[in-house]
């Protein structure tokens, strides 16, 4: 570790390049990301609005490109006033030999890489705690713990967010045993989702869900009902005198279930890909669920006697 201060150790060292940064968690949960000390952007329609289904970065931390020998110099030149306060003891001496690692990169080819973590993750402030603050590093090459192109990739994984579904029934307060439940999505907006995590003018990647089909859970044994998932990307509304395809036929009433009613489970299923396949392995599919309560009663019929 590099003993000598920098305003890097304090967030300052570099400019923040602006757009959003990534977000893709639930609470409750410690997968997911949230940048810090990072010129990491996520863009993307994926990236905001939706649910995210947990996904969680193998590494905390790591190494992302930084300025040039140039811009490194003037930063830390500039801060001056900041590294006196951070150092009351310091010398002149002292400020000009911590310049001095800068000023000897001045006109060699390079640039210095600095330490950025997933906020989301409790392990990444300790990880980013471990890393070198500032790193030379010779062009064409990444530095060990630098960023890969690949790890890019994971952590546009981890922002996707796709619309939680909301559960249309027909009927829709009440059904009856033997009666078919259609089961649909509404406000599912864009079917495609996509988000882009890039480091400006260095790397970028990208990766796409787009919602292919949607899985019936009952919420009983098949012995009390029928689930048929014919359903297409989101679900078939109902038509009066249309094929029943996707949905529930109940074949028992409710009334001995917990609340008397059957809790019935609806996920969208997202296959994701990456953009120009650039990661040798594949994500299975982003899975969101929405239940509904189903009370199934049973149509009484009276037989009068002649």
């Amino acid at each position: 570790m590099n003993r000598l201060f920098s305003v890097a150790a304090a967030g300052l060292l570099l400019l923040d390049p602006g757009g959003p940064r990534g977000d893709g968690f639930q609470d409750g949960r410690t997968a997911g990301v949230r940048l810090e000390n990072s010129k990491i952007v996520i863009t993307g329609n994926g990236a905001k609005g939706g649910k995210a289904d947990g996904y969680q970065l193998k590494r905390p931390c790591w190494y992302e490109p930084g300025p040039d020998a140039s811009q490194m110099l003037r930063t830390q030149e500039e801060v001056r006033a900041y590294w006196f306060r951070m150092n009351p003891d310091g010398t002149e001496e002292q400020f000009q030999a911590f310049l001095k690692q800068f000023k000897d990169k001045i006109g060699k080819p390079g640039r210095w890489w600095t330490p950025a973590y997933n906020e989301a993750d409790a392990r990444g402030r300790a990880c980013w705690g471990g890393l070198d603050q500032f790193v030379w590093v010779p062009p064409g090459t990444t530095p060990p713990a630098g960023i890969t192109l690949a790890e890019l990739v994971e952590i546009a994984r981890a922002a996707l967010t796709v619309p939680e579904p909301k559960v249309k029934l027909n009927p829709d307060v009440k059904s009856y045993v033997n009666l078919p439940t259609w089961v649909w999505l509404e406000g599912v907006g864009e079917t495609t989702r996509s988000v882009t995590a890039s480091i400006p003018g260095i790397m970028s990647a990208t990766v796409t869900a787009s919602l292919e089909d949607i899985k019936i859970d009952a919420g009983t044994s098949s012995d009390r009902a029928e689930v048929r998932e014919d359903c297409g990307a989101s679900g078939r509304p109902y038509q009066r005198g249309g094929e029943f395809t996707c949905g529930v036929r109940y074949l028992r009433a409710s009334i001995d279930q917990p609340r008397e009613v059957y809790v019935l489970t609806v996920t969208t299923v997202w296959p994701v890909e990456v953009e120009d396949d650039v990661v040798p392995f594949a994500y299975d599919p982003v899975e969101v669920g929405a239940t509904r309560d189903v009370p199934v009663g049973e149509v009484q019929s009276t037989v009068r006697r002649p």
